[in-house]
């Protein structure tokens, strides 16, 4: 699982689905988190200190979610760090387009701590924690 002092980025335009978010973490046990109120002040963030763990919702005015997990796919700088999408809809083609482009998971609104939990360790399994943690290891080597 995520170290628990892992600083995360949480990427929503709605201060209140940002609140959401945050609470679910620290009910996990994950304190460092970062806000941002869109995909491009995301990026800038991403880009100015090292996060371990991106949660970003789908739809955003600027920069939408899935512009902002293309951007993070392109750069050889963040491409490694985990992303998961929250969407309030989950459709077929909102999923496929996700995962084509690189997604590690995603989460539907609303939703509990405990399913933001689930997705975590899908995410980071306990026999990748040094990967978690920032470690680059060879997926081979795990």
């Amino acid at each position: 699982m995520l170290d628990p002092s892992a600083p995360i980025l949480i990427v929503d335009d709605f201060v209140t689905m940002r609140r959401i978010i945050r609470k679910a973490l620290r009910q996990l046990g994950h304190t460092n988190t970062e806000e941002a109120c869109d995909g491009r002040e995301a990026l800038s963030k991403l880009k100015q200190a090292p996060f371990a763990f991106i949660v970003s919702d789908w739809n955003m005015p600027v920069m939408s979610g899935i512009e902002l997990l293309r951007a993070v796919r392109a750069d050889p700088c963040l491409r490694h760090i985990p992303f998961l999408m929250v969407t309030a809809e989950a459709t077929r083609e909102n999923v496929s387009e996700a995962v084509e482009a690189g997604v590690s998971s995603y989460i539907v609104k609303p939703f509990a701590a405990e399913t933001l939990r689930l997705k975590m360790e899908s995410i980071f399994p306990e026999d990748a924690a040094s990967e978690a943690a920032g470690a680059e290891v060879p997926a081979d080597q795990s």
